[in-house]
């Protein structure tokens, strides 16, 4: 081993460490990195100058790259430079938390340490590994790969940047190969990795992300639904809300949005993330988008916050909860007086097309419940039994535009379940914005068109002092209906929007021109236009040209395959160490099985619930399981009595059962469920 070997080998264990830059950022990942590098470096050096320390190398090197990391990343929480017991909390949090914050985080990422700190460490558990194996190249190269590899799963380089990363990994790996007699295997072995990585470049279909599915479990608030407030508000006109200062058009402000329908109860999504440093245009989108921003202030109490239907960044020290689907932010818990800078996105450019748009067709209509006749027979009235398309969308909101009226004075309607839908579709005609929106939505999503509920505020059209104060009077409900190209698109049934805002927004204004085009309602819509199908490429393919390199892309899956299976023998080590337990440990042994069984097919459990807690939110088989088991913990943990061999045996039996009630579950939930790493 040689000095010179050692850099190659550094050098090629920090080039898969940078490749998270597109997650944090490429300047905030450069100090960690090198400095855990360095301290590899200088403990390989003193080994070589201290051959007594060479046994210590491999502790030496972890504990030297700990501790520039502290004074890299965790300088804060050191005291006159010196490590407290707060930086080992935060680097320990950094190999348990940071990197399921980062999953469950918008990319890119606030580049702060709780979040990043697992890739240095990643990169030095790598160079650490790496170095013992130095003796034999070949050998010391497989832990940068498998960390290459990973980096990948979380956002995969392609074109250029690929080819550029793959020659600078291929350079340093073969580096470690060049001597007078390895010229060849250098070159090999560069080629080979040149080969490996690059053809990550190739566009073989939507990339995958370890972030897939992966989000946030953000307790939803439990207070009355912002939809359920609509009435009482308008009782309370003059009550501030928030305010806000923006030199942009401003159309409306939305807290949440509500796609879940069981025919009583409208519910919101539970698909959120924590707010990284920007977020990019929602996928799908092809129309032009413009930029604003806004200074908002809300008085305190709340979780929702204002915001709009596709926020880029938030700014200032608050630090939301963001879902990209439906654009609101919610706050982890309540708390006092909030101020950010909200910057998002809409619409722009040439809209003239919109009113012949087609809905989307991937994102699915929704429930409904039960629907009567007569409501069914009255949405294919509305829209003409039209073609779902957006024009239609639009002659639904003239529909009930036309038909019904807004609801005033002391007693307002209230509800917006099935039993007042049909009372104010059939009966009266008449209510607040809540049921014009809900009744939009559930006789769009029965002939086809995919829509959803927003409660929010429309925007006051007179801002005082150069501030926007918003009311409990600009309350509002509305539909929105997803457009190809172009995202949700809001309606105004009730027309309670329609003056709003100082200045109307680009969307505004188009969406006021496709209505005045619609054709009177006596006629019929035209069908819209049929779009030909792409034309298929009868070309060549590229697979035998990059066959060479599938090959060697299928060797690293391979190592990455023989890494995955340390997940389920660990799980198995576990299972077989909790068995021995007995007495009331053997039970409560028997109750975190479970627990970690049911939390890997996906059931969410908080640290305080319990067995019967578990069971209240479990469905199928495996609550008869828990209740048993519950009441073997009961005995054993309170009945002062403890637990006999007998009831430990009875525990595992209940875990027995709820295993058994889990294999009936799909394949791919099972086989995921093997591979999750709690």
């Amino acid at each position: 081993m040689t000095r010179g070997h050692a850099v190659w080998l550094l050098l090629a264990t920090a080039v898969p460490g940078l490749l998270f830059a597109p997650v944090f950022g490429l300047w905030a990942l450069v100090p960690p990195v090198a400095g855990v590098v360095v301290a590899c470096y200088v403990v390989f050096e003193l080994c070589l100058r201290f051959p007594a320390l060479l046994p210590w190398r491999p502790l030496l090197a972890l504990v030297a790259g700990a501790l520039a990391l502290i004074e890299v990343a965790l300088f804060d929480t050191t005291r006159s430079g010196l490590p407290t017991p707060d930086s080992l909390s935060r680097l320990a949090a950094g190999v348990t938390d940071s990197w399921q914050l980062t999953l469950q985080s918008t990319w890119p990422v606030r580049p702060e340490p709780e979040l990043l700190l697992f890739v240095p460490l990643l990169v030095l558990f790598t160079a650490s590994v790496g170095i013992e194996l130095l003796r034999r190249p070949a050998a010391s190269v497989l832990p940068s790969l498998v960390l290459l590899l990973l980096s990948q799963t979380f956002i995969a380089v392609s074109g250029t940047v690929a080819t550029l990363v793959a020659l600078a990994y291929a350079v340093a790996v073969a580096g470690l190969f060049v001597t007078p007699t390895r010229t060849a295997v250098a070159l090999t072995v560069g080629l080979s990795v040149v080969a490996g990585v690059a053809v990550v470049a190739v566009p073989t279909g939507p990339a995958y992300s370890v972030r897939q599915n992966q989000f946030a479990q953000v307790p939803l608030p439990r207070e009355v639904s912002p939809l359920a407030e609509v009435a009482a508000r308008l009782a309370d006109p003059e009550a501030e809300v928030f305010r806000y200062t923006s030199d942009d058009p401003v159309d409306r402000w939305r807290l949440v949005v509500l796609d879940g329908f069981d025919g009583v109860t409208w519910t919101a999504g539970d698909r959120y993330r924590r707010m990284g440093a920007e977020i990019g245009p929602p996928a799908g989108t092809t129309v032009p988008t413009a930029e604003h921003s806004a200074r908002i202030k809300v008085p305190g109490g709340q979780r929702w916050l204002p915001s709009q239907a596709m926020p880029t960044s938030v700014s200032g020290a608050v630090r939301p909860f963001v879902d990209q689907d439906a654009g609101t932010l919610l706050l982890p818990q309540r708390g006092g007086p909030v101020e950010y800078d909200l910057r998002w996105r809409e619409p722009f450019g040439d809209l003239a097309g919109l009113a012949d748009a087609a809905v989307s067709s991937d994102v699915p209509t929704g429930d409904l419940g039960t629907v009567r006749d007569e409501v069914a027979q009255l949405a294919r009235t509305a829209t003409r039994d039209a073609r779902p398309t957006f024009r239609t969308a639009l002659v639904l909101e003239q529909y009930l535009s036309d038909n019904y009226k807004v609801a005033t004075g002391s007693q307002l309607p209230t509800g917006s379940g099935w039993p007042q839908l049909r009372e104010f579709l059939l009966d009266t005609k008449r209510g607040t914005s809540e049921q014009f929106a809900a009744s939009y939505v559930v006789l769009a999503r029965i002939v086809g068109i995919p829509a959803r509920l927003a409660v929010g505020y429309r925007a006051p059209r007179e801002p005082v002092d150069g501030e926007t104060v918003v009311r409990n009077k600009d309350v509002l409900a509305w539909p929105e209906v997803a457009v190809e190209g172009v995202g949700w698109v809001p309606l105004d049934p009730a027309g309670a929007a329609s003056d709003a805002g100082p200045a109307p927004t680009k969307l505004a204004e188009v969406m006021a021109k496709a209505r005045a085009e619609l054709p009177p309602p006596d006629e019929q819509l035209p069908d819209p236009p049929v779009s030909e199908p792409p034309a298929v490429d009868e070309g060549g393919s590229w697979t035998g040209i990059w066959t060479p390199a599938l090959w060697a892309l299928a060797g690293m899956l391979a190592l990455f395959v023989v890494v995955l299976l340390a997940v389920p023998v660990a799980k198995l080590v576990r299972t077989a160490r909790r068995k021995r337990l007995t007495g009331a440990r053997g039970v409560v042994g028997a109750w975190w099985e479970a627990r970690d069984l049911l939390r890997a097919h996906g059931t969410r459990i908080t640290p305080g619930m319990t067995a019967r807690d578990l069971a209240a939110v479990s469905g199928g088989a495996v609550v008869d399981s828990l209740r048993h088991l519950a009441v073997h913990l009961d005995a054993a943990l309170w009945s002062g009595e403890g637990a006999d061999e007998g009831r430990v045996r009875a525990a595992w039996k209940a875990v027995a059962e709820i295993r058994g009630a889990l294999a009936g579950r799909s394949f791919g939930a099972r086989i995921r469920a093997v591979f999750v790493i709690r």
